[in-house]
């Protein structure tokens, strides 16, 4: 079958040998193999091939043209050290479902698309969904040119080194009217389908998520000569404000993570003068959501002020709840032998034969719901484990994924 041997091409792209994960930041040497990559697999099937203004790369079957396409994919880029489904399950079983449409015999009446949305993760610039926020007017040109990553270097500067043009990325409503339809499928980043028992899902909602970033500063001084009581420490306020974050979120029943630290002068023997954390924070509504950031910001001024130390907060990223289109989630409920009714809130009857659920996780779908009929898949997740490469789907619910998601392309592009 074609998913294995794509499958096991794509497997070494960017993996890392220290730690088993991968390392496909946006716009690297393995960024760069994994889209030529993609490019190989759309000629090597006759697809018609084109790299929009944003650097999100396109295969066709048919004339894009002709408007009402039906799209699918996902992403191709990783966290750090991530897992190896995250994203390129969608991509490569995008391509396997196409194979089994033309085993199939099927007629298409519309065009399908295969789409590898560039930057998904925000690994190296701190936001996530660049290429499909870029595209749908999500996020303006200059404050995608204010991007910088780790190193100082700003994301045109990125895509200038690797050959692309900065110059000419934003905004593309002629692409998107061409779209009728987008369905992502994704591994599952959590256990409901496990704990079901069922191999694939459909997504009901994403739920409201951000990333604030906490800055605390202090004074910097010597470890060994600074007595306790003068020392203005911001990590012993940073340390308190991620214990509070953790009883914020279990009071209200939502979660709260400090991932990410950046800490000045970063010396063993010397006071910090600054501590940056980066708090992601979601909910399944957005009252929740805001109570718990409200609440952890509110404990992080109270450490602050009690440690003699400033804390300035700062909102770097947000998404409100997505509401996936009803009908075309009803539509694909029906092609895959479900029936949604009265599981608005992504609960799954016994009587289902594939469960709606909703996630706490962000998506390309996500972003795009807001121009355009959009959608998901997921396929079990036996662990649950994601970000991590400890990430996991079996073979056969991959199998499965493919299969369910060649079905949803002919309901959909065969009417």
């Amino acid at each position: 079958m074609s998913f294995h041997r794509m499958w096991a091409e794509l497997l070494p792209v960017g993996r890392s040998s220290a730690s088993g994960g991968y390392r496909r930041y946006a716009w690297t040497g393995a960024d760069a193999d994994c889209r030529a990559w993609f490019r190989e697999q759309a000629e090597a099937r006759g697809l018609t091939y084109e790299l929009d203004r944003n650097g999100n790369q396109w295969a066709w079957l048919g004339d894009p043209a002709a408007g009402n396409a039906v799209v699918t994919g996902s992403h191709l880029d990783s966290v750090p050290d991530g897992g190896a489904f995250d994203g390129p399950l969608g991509v490569v079983s995008a391509f396997a479902a196409l194979d089994e449409l033309r085993a199939r015999g099927a007629r298409l009446t519309r065009p399908v698309g295969i789409v590898n949305f560039g930057d998904e993760e925000g690994a190296r610039f701190g936001l996530a969904c660049v290429g499909s926020r870029l595209t749908a007017g999500a996020l303006t040109v200059e404050q995608a040119h204010r991007l910088t990553d780790g190193d100082g270097i700003t994301l045109p500067q990125a895509m200038e080194n690797a050959g692309y043009d900065p110059d000419a990325i934003g905004p593309d409503p002629e692409r998107l009217a061409r779209i009728g339809a987008f369905v992502e499928l994704h591994v599952e980043q959590g256990r409901a389908l496990d704990l079901s028992g069922d191999r694939i899902g459909i997504a009901s909602a994403i739920w409201p998520h951000g990333r604030w970033r906490f800055d605390f500063r202090g004074e910097a001084n010597h470890a060994g000569t600074t007595r306790l009581a003068d020392r203005r420490d911001p990590m012993l306020s940073y340390a308190e404000t991620v214990l509070a974050a953790r009883r914020e979120a279990e009071l209200a029943g939502a979660v709260a993570t400090f991932g990410k630290i950046s800490v000045e002068p970063n010396g063993v023997n010397a006071i910090p003068s600054l501590v940056r954390g980066w708090l992601d924070s979601r909910a399944a509504d957005q009252e929740s959501l805001d109570t718990v950031v409200g609440g952890v910001e509110k404990a992080a001024r109270e450490y602050a002020t009690a440690h003699g130390v400033d804390l300035d907060v700062v909102r770097e990223s947000f998404t409100p709840v997505v509401e996936f289109d009803h009908a075309l989630r009803d539509e694909l409920a029906r092609i895959l032998g479900s029936d949604t009714e009265g599981n608005d809130a992504g609960g799954s009857g016994a009587e289902l034969k594939v469960p709606v659920l909703g996630t706490g996780a962000g998506h390309d779908a996500g972003i795009l719901s807001g121009r355009i009929p959009t959608a998901m898949l997921f396929v079990r997740n036996p662990t649950g484990v994601s970000h991590s490469p400890a990430e996991y789907a079996a073979e056969d619910d991959c199998v499965a994924g493919v299969s369910a998601l060649a079905d949803a392309l002919e309901g959909l592009a065969c009417t």
